[in-house]
């Protein structure tokens, strides 16, 4: 054989094995759709945060022009219910602007930006699996870990943002650069840590709301253990340790600042991003960790009506929400016999906290029942917004192709979001009487806030009709959220502000009498009823005109 003929029939050498693509390829890409999906969201973020700062930092000097006035604030500050409320309570000697800016705010910040965090982590990882899309970009050239990585970028981008505002509003209102810097970093510290939380809350559970929820959930364990342990003591106890927002408020800012504390959050948030990593390669896409109980093969005749399917896909988070504010209400109504002493020494505090009445037990009960009553309407809202998701989904579509009229499925989602709140307003009463009742011993107590919090469904009504309303003029979710946020600081705020009382009485959560320190009136409860009907005729007018979500 010549040497030409062995060329030809010899095997040609195997070619040269292509690169194995990396796990993070196509991150980039991703990071850039999620930023341009997120360019009104990340803004709207940021604005309402820093905003917030601003407009206190503002208005607290006119609320306490003078060093006296302070103190004064300072000595509500020291009182277990103030510490439970707002934060651990340290610089109250001499209680500068500086100090009760951050004492008092940076714990709810923190929660915003935590909450922030949570919902944009989910957003671009687990949602995006529910949909379909992922299997998509996983088809072309994207590695496994890309929509994690971009989800979590994207959230990082948005802390960065916070901070970065946060600096400018604290500094533009005259407080130190370091301090500021400080603040800052904590609340987007808080958030890095909740990025980390969401990132293995999107592996773990079986669903995109599973993941959010379960989120949330750790968010307001997080507050729960900080305020509980800085009620314990002056400055925290070490209970505050534990939680991610105490450690935020433990760097002492614009007092005895200490920046140790951010660095439980880095070691903390790597740690997380971690296991979510490692995780990711351990489950299918689009299904969690924790797999779903295979149902019954053929549905009960309550499942196939639009507001049986609706109540059943809520269920899991109406019982956790359950859950954690009946919690919080037996710790609450605990409290009360050593909040209404503070009360009764400090007539300044209650009125901070809007106890009214003569019976100053009963006042403070009724001020906490409309705390609780706005987390309601929160949750009512929540579960409204459940109509564009399914319409984003495809699901909707699919229903309204059958005999469902849309007049009957924008109603059983309403009709969801009021039997779960009516559910709510009824757990926060017995929770809330329960508690007060073993501290006081007056068993009353029990019937008589389990009735008080009825009072305030109407108003939960109305906003989630307003939820309703808004979806069906194909205006932006966060429309109806302004108008909440709004009412909830006007609540919470508006007396240690000094609001003139007719804006007091004019916001939502002021116009239903406040059981049972007040005496009952129907006339308010009717009105506020029949302006939730009104809008609720207009919502669904709006809803039959409208073209589903593409």
């Amino acid at each position: 054989m010549t040497a030409a003929t062995h060329a030809r029939t010899a095997p040609a050498a195997p070619a040269p094995a292509a690169p194995r693509p990396s796990t993070l390829t196509g991150t980039g890409r991703l990071l850039r759709l999620a930023l341009r999906r997120d360019r009104v969201r990340i803004p709207v973020w940021v604005v309402s945060i820093a905003g917030l700062v601003g407009y206190f930092a503002v208005a607290i000097p006119v609320a306490y022009p003078d060093a006296a006035a302070r103190q004064t604030r300072a000595a509500i500050m020291r009182d277990p219910s103030g510490a439970l409320l707002s934060g651990p309570g340290y610089g109250l000697d001499d209680y500068t602007m500086g100090a009760m800016v951050t004492n008092e705010m940076l714990g709810m910040l923190a929660v915003a930006a935590a909450l922030m965090s949570a919902f944009l982590v989910v957003r671009h990882t687990r949602a995006e699996e529910e949909i379909g899309r992922t299997d998509l970009v996983r088809a072309g050239v994207a590695g496994r870990h890309a929509p994690l990585a971009a989800g979590v970028l994207d959230a990082l981008v948005a802390n960065a943002a916070v901070a970065l505002a946060l600096v400018g509003a604290l500094v533009g209102t005259g407080l130190a650069v370091d301090g500021s810097v400080a603040v800052a970093l904590g609340v987007a510290g808080v958030g890095v840590v909740f990025t980390g939380v969401a990132a293995v809350t999107a592996q773990v559970a079986s669903t995109a709301r599973a993941a959010t929820g379960s989120a949330g959930a750790l968010v307001g364990l997080a507050f729960l253990l900080r305020g509980v342990g800085d009620a314990q003591q002056t400055g925290g106890s070490a209970l505050s340790w534990a939680s991610p927002i105490g450690w935020a408020q433990q760097t002492r800012a614009f007092v005895d600042l200490r920046w140790w504390p951010l660095a439980l959050h880095a070691l903390l948030a790597v740690l997380l991003l971690v296991g979510a990593w490692a995780l990711v390669g351990r489950r299918d896409v689009g299904a969690g960790l924790l797999t779903v109980r295979p149902g019954r093969g053929a549905a009960a005749a309550w499942l196939r009506t639009p507001l049986g399917l609706t109540a059943r896909l809520e269920r899991t988070a109406t019982i956790s929400w359950a859950a954690g504010l009946g919690v919080f209400g037996l710790l609450t109504g605990s409290m009360s016999p050593g909040i209404v002493d503070s009360f009764a020494a400090q007539p300044e505090l209650a009125t901070v906290f809007g106890a009214s009445g003569d019976d100053l037990l009963r006042g403070t009960l009724s001020a906490f029942l409309g705390f609780f009553a706005m987390a309601v309407a929160v949750f009512a809202v929540v579960t409204v917004h459940r109509l564009g998701r399914e319409e984003s989904w495809g699901r909707a579509a699919v229903v309204l192709a059958s005999a469902v009229g849309r007049p009957r499925w924008l109603l059983a989602h309403v009709g969801v979001a009021l039997g779960g709140g009516t559910v709510l307003l009824l757990v926060c009463g017995v929770t809330l009487g329960v508690g007060a009742a073993g501290s006081v011993g007056d068993a009353g107590l029990v019937v008589d806030l389990t009735l008080a919090a009825l009072v305030h469904l109407p108003t939960v009504a109305l906003f989630t009709v307003l939820a309703a309303a808004v979806h069906g003029a194909g205006l932006p979710s966060w429309t109806t959220w302004a108008a909440l946020v709004a009412s909830i600081v006007v609540g919470l705020y508006g007396p240690l502000l000094d609001l003139p009382a007719a804006v007091l009485d004019a916001a939502p959560f002021g116009l239903v009498p406040a059981l049972p320190a007040e005496a009952f009136e129907l006339a308010p409860v009717l009105g506020v009823g029949a302006g939730a009907a009104a809008l609720l005729g207009v919502a669904l007018v709006l809803h039959r005109r409208r073209d589903l979500r593409a």
